[in-house]
């Protein structure tokens, strides 16, 4: 992505929200759109693939925070056509003091004589300078930006860890053309107005102020046979399959890092990284603890014999059921480790399973059961489990 396109092109507008949205508004907005122009959504709808390659080119910049603000800093700077009055600096300059974002302001200032573009540019007008002479220069390299998406899986993937395959469909390198934006077998040339180096001097009174120049819109380069994949970008929306290597015991919202599987680099930099949010379908039966969420919970229920007299239960796990001796007395409530049944750790250790019984009251007695109850109840009149309660709430 060129400065020209964060000039011309009005992201906000593009996902429709306005300027100072929020990220999340941002990517609510995304997100919806996104889901109704996807290309496997509308196959065979070019209108909708052209929709959708615009509006994952407005995300990848509102997305990223400083990329925003590059995006925001650049259309206030060159939004009119150049600066809108004032010192360059001062107000009515360059926002954000000395390096506006996403628009390098060495390409203005901090550049050789030998390079153009400098002061001599600037103040041309001024002190009788601003002659470009010497080689264009080499084109300003910038890391690719992050991209995210995300995966739905099951409770047992998380706890085991899995490979997921993914299709994803975000800005990349253009593979006709290579990134370069001329049709295969071409080459762009040097722009001839500002000599490469994308900015051309404007005489106003006194002073000569720097501007993208009109004819290559700031790019230095003129392609004159753009690629017919990417227009002369050089980058495309594609969709991409991917796998996905969730690690064993992720949790329900974290994200996984692919590194270098963003979007790729200019001038020789590196491509981003993508970031995919998991999501962790819930289980029936089994959960995560809070305290320590390498171990697994699961509630058993016992009857009150059970739980009186003391039972051995079977109880299930992820892999294999296990057995449980609940001794006599048991409390309804009460927890029990199971080690080594819950998540396995990098180490090679695993986490525990956390069993907690609780007394299962059956919601109708027949009248053997009835009778029973009423025989117990007599036998057992002297217990009373709450005899210390009212003395201990004076």
């Amino acid at each position: 992505m060129t400065q020209r396109d964060w000039i011309e092109k009005d992201f906000y507008k593009e996902l429709g929200v306005s300027s100072s949205a929020s990220t999340e508004e941002i990517k609510k907005a995304y997100r919806k759109l996104a889901r109704e122009l996807h290309p496997d959504a509308n196959p065979g709808d070019v209108k909708a693939e052209t929709r959708f390659k615009s509006v994952s080119e407005a995300y990848g910049v509102l997305s990223d925070d400083a990329k925003r603000k590059e995006y925001d800093e650049t259309r206030a700077l060159f939004g009119s056509g150049g600066f809108r009055g004032g010192y360059p600096g001062g107000a009515g300059g360059f926002p954000g003091g000395a390096r506006g974002g996403g628009f390098d302001l060495n390409d203005l200032f901090a550049r050789d004589a030998t390079d153009g573009g400098g002061l001599g540019d600037l103040f041309g007008g001024l002190f009788g300078g601003g002659a470009r002479t010497g080689a264009p220069p080499p084109p300003r390299s910038q890391r690719g930006a992050d991209v995210e998406s995300e995966l739905t899986i099951s409770f047992s993937d998380a706890v085991r860890g899995a490979e997921v395959p993914i299709r994803l469909s975000s800005p990349g390198r253009c593979e006709r053309c290579g990134g370069t934006g001329s049709r295969p077998g071409s080459v762009p040339r040097t722009c001839p107005t500002c000599n490469g180096v994308g900015l051309v001097s404007r005489s106003q009174g006194a002073f000569a102020f720097s501007e993208p120049c009109t004819d290559c819109r700031g790019t230095g380069r003129i392609i004159d046979d753009p690629c017919t994949e990417c227009g002369g970008d050089g980058a495309s929306t594609r969709t991409r399959s991917l796998t996905v290597r969730v690690p064993a015991g992720v949790a329900d919202g974290q994200k996984v890092r692919l590194k270098g599987q963003g979007e790729p680099g200019r001038g020789g930099a590196p491509a981003g990284d993508l970031y995919v949010t998991v999501h962790v379908t819930p289980h029936r039966v089994f959960g995560r603890s809070a305290k320590n969420s390498d171990d697994l919970t699961i509630t058993v229920p016992l009857t009150f014999p059970e739980l009186a007299s003391g039972a051995t239960v079977t109880v299930p796990t992820l892999d294999s059921p296990v057995t449980l001796k609940v001794p006599a007395g048991t409390a309804s409530g009460r927890t029990f480790r199971v080690r080594g049944r819950g998540v396995t750790k990098r180490n090679g250790t695993s986490g525990d399973l956390l069993v907690t019984v609780e007394v299962a009251v059956p919601q109708r007695l027949d009248g053997a059961a009835a009778e029973a109850l009423s025989a117990y109840a007599e036998a057992t009149k002297d217990f009373d489990p709450r005899a210390g309660l009212l003395g201990g709430a004076r």
